[in-house]
């Protein structure tokens, strides 16, 4: 691990849960970690795996936190599954488990619903997860569906829980079909690719940051980024043990990233 220079630094994505919020309420450090961004006049992106919410309800739900974010600031695993099935298969169609922003993202990409004989199985965040749309799912991959997964989260953090994310609602659909799922989210490459591409910002002069060793930081070091850990989420320095690589920092919170740039965070 090393100290990164945030200063000379032209860029930032950041993960939402674990990072910026833990389900509706916001975590220290960001309203400053914000407003350091706008006033140093830094490129930012959200960029999250929660594939079930759309950019517009983000930027609504920080709004209600009091955060002032434009919409264009967001990019989620939903728009990187889109992306993806257009460009492998133009007008294609899919039978979807997940919530509106996945459903939205399809659409706006021409992708039709289908339960009877899609191309693809797509599988995000859902509330409406049962048995009944798993035993489709399965049948339909059965029968020739490519299985597509928004991203491989398998936990994330709720308000006062962690809660099961989308590669644990794909895992019942690959183990019964001896499938393995595709997934589009991060640490896929070509959503990091799009998000620097959005940033209009080189991986030398960019970072990442977040609170999965599995997702943010594997995605971030694989990219040529900076990488930050922050100990607000899922991952912690017990669990950082069980990987091979490591963050180029670890932090408590984003506020910590605020500090070290204005040298006031010690060692």
């Amino acid at each position: 691990m090393y100290s990164i220079d945030f200063q000379k630094k032209k860029g930032f994505i950041c993960d939402m849960d674990g990072v910026i919020y833990h389900g509706s309420q916001i975590l220290p450090g960001v309203p400053e970690f914000l407003q350091w961004l706008h006033d140093e006049g830094k490129s930012y992106l959200f960029l999250t795996n929660n594939s079930g919410s759309t950019p517009r309800e983000l930027q609504q739900k920080l709004a209600r936190m009091g955060l002032d974010v434009p919409e264009e600031h967001f990019y989620t695993s939903a728009l990187a599954t889109a992306a993806f099935l257009k460009s492998q298969t133009p007008g294609c169609s899919a039978y979807v488990i997940g919530e509106a922003g996945l459903l939205n993202a399809l659409y706006d990409a021409d992708i039709t619903m289908n339960d009877v004989d899609p191309d693809y199985v797509v599988v995000g965040e859902s509330k409406s997860y049962s048995l009944e749309t798993v035993t489709k799912a399965i049948n339909l991959v059965l029968g020739g569906a490519r299985l597509i997964g928004a991203n491989s989260d398998v936990s994330a953090p709720g308000e006062n829980s962690t809660v099961p994310a989308c590669g644990a609602l794909v895992a019942p659909i690959e183990m019964a079909t001896g499938t393995k799922a595709y997934f589009c989210g991060k640490p896929n490459p070509l959503m990091m690719r799009t998000g620097l591409r959005l940033l209009k910002c080189h991986s030398e002069d960019a970072v990442m940051v977040g609170d999965r060793m599995d997702t943010d930081v594997i995605s971030g070091l694989e990219s040529g980024m900076s990488t930050v850990l922050v100990l607000s989420g899922i991952s912690t320095l017990k669990t950082l043990k069980t990987f091979s690589y490591c963050p180029s920092m670890i932090l408590n919170g984003v506020g910590d990233i605020v500090r070290a740039a204005q040298g006031e965070l010690g060692a």
